[in-house]
């Protein structure tokens, strides 16, 4: 039943959409060929080149903006296009600390808003299966649980805005866990989290439990960054004719 939802979600007709891509790094230039593969157009294109072309006269006609850039830049780039009543997909992390203004912000303009820190439909599966394994494991406090990460060199932040998401739905469905830490600074009632860059790992994430007798382990680890790309086009397509601020969860039915 769950496959069949995610691929009515995958393959569902949508309307043709104006994107505004905000980021054309590597993920931009992905989330690109998708969206024109899925019969969409590319009517702006932001980078760190062309800052000033994110204005009101270069939004006008656009359906949805897609941003995908940095920790700095996000909150100043999706409370622009918010504003502008343009509903806006953004995948940037380590910015969350204003993300009720963004949400505000949407609220205010009537329009959509969706963030998530992985749009991989693998990974938010992850995300249901971690949540539900943790309500499990409850029962069993022998069993400490850890988390790993491993990502290219040039990703910025640390640990991962997926590896936090682990963390903090360990911590909501798990009585034992309080926060989340680094693995060098490990405490009573934290779950560890080890940041490793390498390569150009486009992401590897794995929660553990560990007892004496046995490791039970949740892994997903990504090919490519196809997987992401194809999720925001997704999500795009979910939100752009509706009101709200939404999740993934909403995204894929859960």
């Amino acid at each position: 039943m769950l496959y069949g939802v995610i691929k009515q979600v995958i393959s569902q007709k949508q309307s043709i959409m104006n994107i505004a891509l905000i980021g054309y790094g590597r993920m931009g230039h992905e989330i690109e060929s998708i969206a024109i593969k899925r019969g969409h157009f590319i009517k702006l294109i932001v980078d760190q080149y062309n800052e000033s072309d994110l204005k009101s006269s270069n939004l006008k006609g656009i359906d949805i903006a897609i941003e995908f850039t940095s920790p700095s830049a996000a909150f100043e780039n999706i409370t622009k296009c918010l504003s502008e009543k343009v509903p806006v997909v953004s995948g940037t992390t380590g910015w969350l600390e204003k993300y009720n203004e963004a949400a505000e912000v949407c609220k205010i303009n009537k329009t959509a808003f969706i963030h998530s820190s992985n749009f991989s439909i693998g990974v938010n599966l992850l995300f249901m299966l971690n949540s539900e394994l943790a309500k499990q494991m409850e029962r069993y406090h022998n069993y400490d649980v850890s988390i790993e990460e491993i990502h290219h060199t040039k990703k910025l932040d640390a640990p991962s805005g997926t590896a936090i998401t682990l963390a903090e739905d360990i911590i909501e469905n798990h009585s034992k866990y309080e926060k989340w830490c680094s693995e060098m600074n490990k405490t009573n009632f934290c779950i560890p989290i080890r940041s490793v860059r390498e390569g150009d790992v486009p992401g590897k994430h794995t929660v553990s439990w560990d007892s004496e007798t046995d490791t039970l382990s949740l892994v997903h680890e990504a090919k490519n960054r196809k997987g992401l790309a194809l999720g925001a086009i997704v999500a795009a397509e979910f939100i752009h004719s509706r009101e709200g601020v939404f999740t993934m969860k909403d995204v894929m039915g859960f």
